[in-house]
């Protein structure tokens, strides 16, 4: 097991320094992204251009910047943002509570529904639960998140506000979990918006290894044994089916956490890291961008080898995977 939990910190280390490459090579060559020229105003000149460019190291050979930046980063933890000047890591830290918030409570929906249609989908196949659930899920997959996020707030908070049972719902904003109702009343429409993709893909995935399982020899012979239907479906059929779905998790959790939220945190101003991102994103700013892109990084990794470690744990045939 030292093993293999050396081969995911070294994977890891890998595939963060190969982002920060490919990320800070691809805003130093694409148009626009000189920062010296965005910096120097709407009427730049040459000396102005080359002032700001020696000042910040800008004249400096590409790799010279990049381990600037990376010191800046991860060793003086100063790195400051070129459209505004303001720090970028206390940005960040306020920015990750309320994305944190966003990506648990939506996970604990699209995992919860997800199983549910995907157990009532597997056990009826052919029969019109089942042709219900699979319209569900091919309707949420289809819809794109900033629609949906767009679409709920209108009509929720706008269109049928009048309505008792809607104006609950507040028309954006973020509370502090000190307070949870307040908390859950405005996470709520994302909570929904970011989960109803995510139900459709488990509740696919759910019923197509279900049906999987349900053919093997072991469950036939457990069936055969006299079990009840309850107890071959909870301690066998459904406890393997589920195994995929571990794996789907521990990715989209990651990148639910690591970035996703830039589809749905503008629409309801959360102001969490996808904000922050969007924002940085419409500038060309690198250095919030950089910390942003290996921030998200690390949560996909991080998940992904939480993921792999758990198989290994369960089964150590993948331990040298």
């Amino acid at each position: 097991m030292i093993i293999f939990l050396a081969k995911r910190i070294v994977g890891l280390v890998a595939v963060l320094f190969a982002v920060s490459v490919i990320t800070f090579i691809i805003f130093n060559v694409i148009p626009g992204g000189d920062p010296a020229l965005r910096m120097a105003g709407r009427h730049p000149t040459k000396q102005a251009i080359a002032n700001i460019n020696k000042d910040w190291g800008f004249d400096q050979p590409l790799y010279k910047q990049y381990l600037a930046m990376m010191d800046h980063l991860f060793v003086k933890r100063d790195l400051i943002s070129y459209q505004d000047q303001t720090e970028v890591l206390p940005t960040i830290a306020r920015g990750i509570p309320r994305t944190l918030s966003l990506a648990i409570g939506a996970a604990a929906l699209w995992l919860l529904f997800g199983i549910a249609m995907g157990v009532a989908s597997g056990l009826n196949q052919g029969g019109w639960t089942d042709r219900v659930m699979t319209i569900l899920a091919m309707t949420g997959i289809s819809m794109p998140i900033f629609w949906l996020g767009a679409v709920l707030l209108y009509l929720i908070t706008f269109k049928y506000r009048e309505l008792p049972v809607l104006s609950w719902f507040p028309a954006g904003g973020y509370s502090p979990i000190s307070d949870p109702v307040e908390w859950v009343r405005h996470l709520i429409l994302p909570w929904i918006t970011l989960s109803i993709v995510s139900i459709g893909f488990y509740a696919r995935a759910v019923r197509n290894s279900l049906l999987e399982t349900s053919s093997a020899d072991y469950v036939r012979t457990a069936t055969a044994m006299g079990l009840s239907r309850r107890r071959v479906l909870f301690r066998h059929t459904l406890r393997t089916s589920l195994i995929p779905v571990v794996a789907l998790f521990g990715l989209d959790f990651g990148a639910a956490v690591g970035g996703l939220g830039i589809l749905g945190e503008p629409i309801f101003g959360l102001q969490g890291v996808g904000q922050y991102a969007q924002s940085s994103v419409a500038h060309l700013d690198l250095p919030p961008l950089m910390a942003l892109t290996l921030y998200g990084a690390f949560f996909v990794v991080v998940f992904n080898a939480v993921v792999d470690i758990a198989y290994a744990w369960l089964d150590p045939r993948t331990r040298d995977a």
